[in-house]
């Protein structure tokens, strides 16, 4: 059978037991499932051919861009064939006149950023790891830079996808607004790879700001933190990144990255703007607010080598907690709450690590009201699941959501019903009418 696909598409198939053990597992699930092989395509021709070999042989296609993913989107579930999309790697188009570009789904955001130096625009979305754009939209990712730009929902104007039954559909336009018909594009973000394959996209581009302010701002404690961090946002002061990490996270960032910030909570800060004027009244107004909060030290990043430091030691923030952890096992939840509910669930994910018996620690985007409690414990201790499940029971009394940005996979399924309630129905329906035959990342978001 495989000897038949790789017929099909010569040079594109491996059954190289590197490239299957590469393609059966993401960046902190702690299952592994090699795929019975990757088809590396090259172009929508070859992406075609793979599904039309799926059908006939009735075998799961899993898309794969760069393996980022957290969840377990990636791993198959029974037999199938990982679709990698990684030499699908161009950019097609840059109309700076009309702030948009045009890519396929293997380039990653940093390559496109690369690509538009010189343009005066940069594509903002930034989950941390040099993920894949196609990916990215699959999962509908966000990171440091979405309480000001928004996430991929927001950013991707128009789709290109392949169905399971081979047919190309073109999704959304590419203008700013549009009321024509269904918006079946943002449908298909997020689906995480069950309802079609990601072959184009095109993007929303921004101006690169003028002016920017970074902070990094400390506090006694925990609380603190987070009650200062909902004040700058209840000023409605237009903040680019709000970011917050706690002591245990400053102390495992200094000792990965030969830092030396104090080890207290505290808020990584920045503001974009046009005019230095207009940054000093914002910025200062936020120093205010946080100083009323219990600021107990402000540092500013005054160049632009300091600023890359500083968001750096954010990105590397998971890598710096396992490697303050060797051994241990890890689980990280993604839970997202009104921001006005960002305080309570910080200070109970504090006190539920501390009633558990567990070491971990809080970051996260908490301008969205989204943060990740990474909890360490040895493996297959029973505790880390309970401290998930109570989570996501107290976010989901409050008015969250189980995952905000990291997408369900395998892990969050089971507290869709929860979530949904007979929404939840609905979404197996459309899964049903777009994939009849359960090919496309079976097992994810649904049993």
């Amino acid at each position: 059978m495989l000897e038949s696909l790789k017929n099909l598409l010569p040079q594109k198939v491996s059954t190289s037991p590197t490239d299957l053990n590469t393609h059966g597992r993401d960046e902190s699930y702690p299952i592994q499932n090699p795929p019975l092989a990757v088809v590396f395509a090259e172009n929508l021709s070859d992406i075609q051919a793979a599904l039309g070999w799926a059908r006939a042989h009735r075998v799961a296609v899993i898309p794969f861009g760069a393996g980022t993913s957290l969840e377990g989107h990636v791993i198959p579930q029974g037999p199938a064939i990982s679709l990698d999309v990684s030499r699908m790697n161009r950019v097609l188009e840059v109309r700076p006149e009309d702030f948009l570009a045009v890519v396929e789904p293997g380039l990653t955001r940093k390559a496109l950023n690369e690509a538009l130096k010189g343009t005066g625009l940069f594509f903002p979305v930034d989950p941390g790891a040099d993920a894949s754009l196609g990916g990215m939209a699959a999962t509908n990712a966000s990171g440091t830079t979405t309480v000001r730009y928004g996430g991929m929902r927001q950013n991707v104007l128009a789709l290109q996808v392949v169905l399971a039954n081979g047919e190309v559909l073109e999704l959304g336009r590419g203008v700013r607004k549009s009321s024509a018909g269904y918006n079946l594009k943002d449908l298909f973000i997020g689906s995480e790879g069950t309802l079609g394959i990601i072959t184009c996209l095109t993007l929303k581009l921004h101006p690169i700001p003028e002016h920017i302010h970074t902070l990094r701002v400390f506090f006694e404690n925990l609380n603190a933190t987070a009650q200062a961090a909902y004040a700058v946002m209840a000023s409605g002061l237009p903040v680019a990144r709000l970011e917050l990490v706690d002591e245990v996270g400053m102390l495992a960032i200094n000792r990965y990255l030969g830092q030396s910030y104090p080890e207290k909570p505290a808020l990584f800060v920045e503001f974009h703007s046009s005019t230095q004027e207009a940054l000093e009244a914002e910025s200062s107004l936020a120093l205010e607010l946080m100083q009323e909060a219990g600021a107990i030290r402000i540092d500013t990043a005054r160049t632009q080598e300091e600023r890359t430091a500083q968001w750096e030691a954010r990105h590397q923030a998971y890598w710096a907690l396992v490697n303050l952890f060797p051994g241990k096992a890890y689980l990280a939840t993604d839970t997202a709450v009104p921001i006005s509910k960002m305080p309570d669930l910080v200070a109970y994910s504090s006190h539920l690590l501390r009633e558990l018996g567990l070491s971990g620690n809080i970051l996260g985007h908490v301008g969205d009201g989204n943060f990740h409690t990474l909890v360490v414990c040895e493996p297959g201790d029973p505790r880390a699941e309970v401290f998930s499940e109570r989570l996501v029971e107290h976010t989901l009394a409050l008015g969250g959501t189980c995952t905000g940005e990291h997408g369900v996979g395998l892990r969050k399924k089971k507290y869709l019903p929860q979530e949904h309630g007979p929404a939840l129905g609905w979404m197996r329906q459309i899964k049903q009418l777009f994939d009849p035959q359960s090919l496309l990342n079976p097992g994810k978001i649904f049993d």
